[in-house]
């Protein structure tokens, strides 16, 4: 006890045994992953039970971070772009801190950005391009920074839609630019530690996954013509490769995944996935294309990888399962009903779709390789009139949905 009233004191929040499973974009590794074990192998008729509902988050797409008693979001308040701290416990609001101009699109409004959190403080990129630095225990501003401002990011027309990546000391963020894509800047103070001159693509709306291939730790990025790999050390490019179907698509926005020297990346609106292999000799790195294809298309949902296949809710509505290293689809399944995201959690997925007969239904399906076994859905109450696009999260023995104006806390811990 007096341990954890010294941290909140440091401006630190009360943290429960074992790390948080959710503390940005995708959870810790930004794989849709959790730890979370002892849950829900099967969903009653209706869906597990409702722990709480908070309304009142503001309009946006963001989805949630999950760090000891407190969950963080971002969504248009009163015209203000403004990062959201919630108790886990009830789902009411702790406090507010403004982040910036909002996102003015009335078909789709407000920010898109999940925020980052390490516990002692929270990260939050405005659609503007503000990143602003925040206490987390009070909301009390830090630092900011204005990415086209001071570092002459560029971004595409929807605006910066990343998460910040908090990477020891440094904040890494996709600025975009002539200055370079890539940015890392000191965590304290927000002073620039180095961006990335040698590779100067535009931002797009994918955010950076840290990944250690051979013994060098770097950050891929994906961009409309590239994905690349900048050295966390010194944001220097060590390799690149080519997407020329994805160079005139309207948004490059999945997530890449990584394993064993393989990098796959995809893309909707008909540019499909890639594989490359990653290799070095000495201090150089070479990138190879092992295949590319239409089987696996994703224009916001991402992939999850489980052991050595990717599944996914695709854009046509199909949920399939590809084996990872051959890009070979072995099932697909059109049950869930249209496009969206996937988390993973205790052997099983779980599939938000965006839109449909119930409009955002949500399905347990099992991750295996052997076929589509579906383990219960339901249709979530209060839905607003856009697409469901805030990929689902699961820490804590519960599954966050949020749409829009409205964020759901469901129980699923197993009995």
């Amino acid at each position: 006890m007096k341990l954890l009233l010294g941290l909140a004191f440091a401006g630190a929040l009360a943290v429960p045994d074992g790390p948080s499973d959710w503390p940005t974009w995708r959870g810790a590794n930004r794989d849709g992953l959790s730890s979370e074990t002892g849950l829900l192998k099967q969903w009653p008729t209706g869906g597990p039970p409702l722990a709480w509902k908070a309304a009142g988050i503001g309009r946006g797409y963001s989805s949630i971070s999950v760090y000891g008693d407190r969950l963080f979001t971002m969504g248009d308040l009163s015209d203000v772009c403004t990062l959201i701290a919630l108790n886990v416990a009830d789902g009411k609001v702790a406090w507010t801190a403004p982040v910036g101009r909002p996102h003015k699109d009335e078909q789709y409004p407000g920010p898109r950005a999940t925020p980052s959190t390490d516990g002692t403080i929270v990260l939050a990129l405005g659609p503007n391009g503000e990143l602003v630095s925040v206490e987390a225990a009070t909301g009390k501003e830090r630092w900011r920074k204005d990415l086209p401002k001071d570092f002459g990011g560029k971004v595409g027309g929807w605006k910066y839609s990343e998460s910040p990546l908090l990477d020891g000391d440094h904040v890494v963020v996709t600025a975009g630019g002539k200055q370079g894509t890539v940015l890392a800047l000191k965590k304290e103070t927000g002073e620039k530690v180095w961006q990335s001159a040698e590779f100067t693509d535009g931002a797009e709306y994918s955010s950076l996954v840290p990944v250690e291939i051979s013994g060098v730790r770097q950050y891929l990025t994906l961009t409309k013509p590239h994905i690349a790999g900048i050295a966390a050390k010194d944001g220097k490019l060590l390799w690149t490769a080519d997407r020329p179907l994805a160079a005139k698509t309207p948004a490059v926005v999945p997530t890449p995944i990584y394993q064993d020297g393989l990098v796959f990346t995809t893309s909707g609106y008909g540019v499909g996935c890639n594989a490359f292999k990653i290799t070095s000799e000495g201090d150089k790195f070479k990138a190879e294309e092992v295949y590319a294809g239409k089987q696996v298309q994703s224009i916001h949902g991402g992939v999850i990888r489980v052991g050595e296949h990717l599944y996914l809710l695709d854009d046509s509505g199909t949920f399939k399962c590809v084996e990872l290293k051959s890009g070979k689809e072995l099932w697909r399944d059109r049950s869930v009903g249209s496009a969206g995201s996937v988390a993973y959690a205790d052997g099983h997925l779980v599939c938000r779709s965006e839109k449909g007969k119930g409009r955002g239904t949500v399905a347990l399906v099992e991750a295996t390789p052997q076929g589509y076994k579906e383990k219960g859905r339901f249709d979530p109450p209060d839905q607003s009139d856009k697409s469901s696009w805030s990929h689902p999260v699961i820490a804590g023995g519960k599954l966050y949905l949020r749409d829009q104006d409205i964020l759901l806390c469901y129980d699923i811990k197993s009995k």
